[in-house]
This record gives C-alpha cells, sequence and structure tokens, in this order.
C-alpha cells in the first residue's frame, strides 16, 4: 500500500521548518508527503503566561485532535512542547537527531545589567526559577509568542534581554551576534529535540518514520522525560533535565534540577552511569529528588500556582 502523509504542524516559521526538515527526510525515502497547518490556542491566546493556561499539550492539542479525527496522518513538534502521556490511540514514531540543547540570552550588545537591578523577558517557568537563583535582585516578566514575535517584542522593549533555545533559533537563521550560552541553565526536558508522532493503528507512517529515529538522542530524551514525568504528576514546575551519551566510555551523563518558582530553593541532582542502566534511569533520579525535600517543593509550587 502506497499513500501520500499528511504532515500536521503549526503554522509558525520555525513548526512549518520542522515540519519541512521531516518532509525532505520521507521524501528522500521515497514516500509522498504534504504539509498542512493549523494554528494552536498557544499561539493564539499570548496574554496569558503558558502555566495559567494549563501548559500541558498548550501546543500539541489542535494536531492532536486534527490526527484523531483523520485529518493528518503524522504530526511534528518540538519535543520540549510535548506532554510525557501522549494521548490515547497516539504514538511516538521518531525522535530526530538532537541539536543545540542550550538556552541562550539575547541581548542589546551591553552585558552591565546583569551587575545590576534588570529586568529579563522569558515564558518558562524553568528559565524564570533558574535566572532568579542566580540573579536574585532581577526581575522577570512573561514573554509569549513564536520566536519571531519574541524577538520582535525584546528589540521594541526595554528589557536587559531575553532567553531563548539557541536550536530554535539557529534553526530559522534568527540567532544574533548579540547572545551568550547560558550554559549553567539546565535545559527543558528534550530541548533541541523534534518528535514525530502517528496514530498507533498506522502502520504505513510509522514504518516510513522508523527510518528517521536517531536511537541516541530517543534515549536521552527518554531519561529526561521520564525524569520529568515522575516528577511533575501532572503539574507544571521548574524542572530541567539533560542526558548525555559518552561514547569513550559507554556511560551516560544525567544532571536534573528542580527549583521553586522564585528560584530560592532548588534540588539537583548529577549522576554518571553505565548505558545498561538507560531504562529507569530519570525514574530513579527522580524519585531521589522526591525523597531528598522534592514532594515538599512540588507541593509549595502548586500552592504557589494556583494563587
Amino acid at each position: 500500500m502506497s499513500k501520500t502523509i499528511r504532515i500536521g504542524t503549526r503554522d509558525s516559521e520555525l513548526a512549518l521548518w520542522q515540519a519541512h526538515t521531516v518532509e525532505k527526510q520521507l521524501n528522500d525515502l521515497g514516500y509522498t508527503t504534504e504539509i498542512i497547518a493549523v494554528k494552536s490556542t498557544g499561539d493564539i491566546l499570548l496574554d496569558k503566561p503558558l502555566y495559567e493556561l494549563g501548559i500541558t499539550g498548550i501546543f500539541t492539542k489542535t494536531l492532536d485532535m486534527a490526527m484523531l479525527s483523520g485529518q493528518i496522518d503524522i504530526a511534528v513538534h518540538s519535543m520540549k512542547d510535548v506532554p510525557t502521556a501522549l494521548p490515547k490511540g497516539i504514538v511516538q514514531a521518531a525522535v530526530l537527531k538532537r541539536a543545540n540543547v542550550l538556552d541562550i540570552l539575547v541581548h542589546k550588545g551591553d552585558l552591565n545589567f546583569l551587575e545590576k537591578e534588570s529586568t529579563i523577558a522569558t515564558g518558562s517557568l524553568r528559565r524564570q526559577a533558574q535566572w532568579l537563583s542566580k540573579y536574585p535582585n532581577h526581575t522577570v516578566v512573561d514573554l509569549r509568542g513564536n520566536v519571531n514575535t519574541r524577538m520582535q517584542k525584546l528589540k521594541d522593549s526595554q528589557w536587559g534581554g531575553a532567553v531563548f533555545a539557541a536550536a530554535g533559533l539557529e534553526r530559522i537563521n534568527l540567532k544574533p551576534a548579540t547572545f551568550i550560552n547560558l550554559d549553567w541553565m539546565v535545559p527543558a526536558p528534550a530541548q533541541g529535540a523534534m518528535m514525530v508522532v502517528a496514530m498507533e493503528n498506522d502502520d504505513f507512517s510509522q514504518e516510513a518514520l522508523y527510518h528517521l529515529n536517531d536511537i541516541e538522542t530517543e534515549i536521552c530524551t527518554h531519561i529526561e522525560r521520564q525524569f520529568l514525568r515522575t516528577l511533575e504528576g501532572g503539574c507544571t514546575a521548574p524542572i530541567g533535565a539533560i542526558a548525555k551519551h559518552n561514547e569513550h566510555d559507554d556511560t551516560l551523563y544525567f544532571k536534573g534540577i528542580l527549583l521553586s518558582v522564585d528560584g530560592k530553593e532548588k534540588i539537583e541532582i548529577e549522576r554518571t552511569v553505565p548505558i545498561e542502566e538507560w531504562k529507569k534511569l530519570g525514574y530513579t533520579l527522580a524519585q531521589e529528588i522526591l525523597e531528598n525535600g522534592g514532594s515538599e517543593l512540588m507541593a509549595n509550587i502548586k500552592k504557589t500556582l494556583q494563587k
């Protein structure tokens, strides 16, 4: 059987870039494709912080519905936007080779603001908490919209800078000269990775996407998302996680962090283990954090966000 694989995507420049990347790889394998772009709730409602919208699935829900109703066959997502529990009937079919995992600070050419009271913008609770942990005398304001919109808002503002994922800006050639790598900031679980989902009963699309899967990225993002899922329990929280494979000795390095919203409290964990331990690593390390004060911190985070 042969069919045209309908690729669903959000209609932002970055999302379309991701969809076209998947399309090209499928076309190179001989598959016929069609891109179908839709606007998500997360792109439309820009006047509220993400956590107030119920962040889980805000950018993926529209595509999930399109897939479940048969309008599209597969959907391409920034993996960090995808809830750790996929809707019934939808499965992870491929994780593409990971790009840059770092967060970066885009500024206006002068870094003096870092040493004094200043304002930084980000729409991410994780970035906000880590920034305030390092710069407690700064103010963090909410920044929403696709990357183009956020870059324009930064230009039009009096802010010292704004925090972005390096990968997103690099993919659409929007990364300016005035940036610094925030290598001290623990990235979002699965940051820099792209996930493609398909219907569980769609063997044709799953077989096509199998060829696009990068096993190392799949393993590392599995660990990070398992860590996230175990800590969160369905609640939005400032959580960072990064797993890396060391080819020289076949080990996995992992670093995870849970912070209070204001950044004043944080629990970190860092570990290097044999690669064979990957399947339960995220769960095990998240449990360790929960047992060392993480449960109380998560309860406080929920109370803070409900105010």
